[in-house]
């Protein structure tokens, strides 16, 4: 197993600072890191051993007056559950997963702001090994900062070398992602760009 560090600069927020060290197997991967903004920091902790399918994410936000925190697990046949605390009084949506039955099917989660969780798909569907059309994908989609999980539909397809076709329907966004060869985000246009790795 492999261990790397990179940071990640926001393109839709540039004062947004992002790190992660992840472990990478050939089978999965483990990863943890950190965003920093000016209003909020999160920090989150990823277990994607197992094929590539998350298996849990931790997730916690902090700012001034208020916090949450988020449990997110995946069971062996396919359960999606959460456990959600919310501190303080802020104005945003529920955190947690009021309906486990809006994210059946899906195998991974989707962090928010985070370039880290689209690698599980782009080395699951093997998209910088082969030539694969687009991919329906069902995702619970962890929105940050109120941690409110729900489904977003995607799909994923090959591009040219480096690039991995990705569209969410759910926020009516598509781009061309630009990865490494381990599959993690270099660039990804209007969220957020690579400045370290090591």
């Amino acid at each position: 197993m492999r261990q790397m560090s990179f940071s990640w600069r926001g393109e839709d927020d540039p004062a947004r600072i992002d790190h992660a060290f992840i472990r990478l197997s050939d089978t999965g991967m483990f990863a943890h890191g950190t965003s920093i903004t000016a209003l909020y920091s999160t920090s989150w902790r990823l277990d994607a051993a197992d094929g590539w399918r998350t298996r849990t994410l931790d997730v916690s936000v902090h700012s001034d007056g208020w916090s949450r925190t988020l449990i997110l697990a995946r069971s062996g046949d396919g359960t999606w559950t959460a456990k959600a605390e919310e501190r303080g009084d802020v104005e945003l949506a529920p955190a947690g997963l009021l309906d486990a039955g809006v994210v059946k099917g899906a195998v991974d989660c989707d962090l928010g702001l985070c370039p880290v969780t689209n690698t599980m798909p782009i080395r699951r569907l093997r998209l910088l090994d082969e030539d694969v059309s687009e991919v329906p994908l069902v995702m619970a989609w962890v929105d940050v900062p109120s941690l409110r999980v729900i489904r977003s539909d995607q799909v994923y397809g090959s591009a040219d070398h480096g690039r991995v076709r990705y569209r969410s329907y759910s926020r009516d966004f598509q781009a061309e992602l630009t990865v490494d060869d381990d599959g993690v985000v270099i660039d990804y246009p209007g969220l957020a760009r690579r400045i370290t790795c090591q």
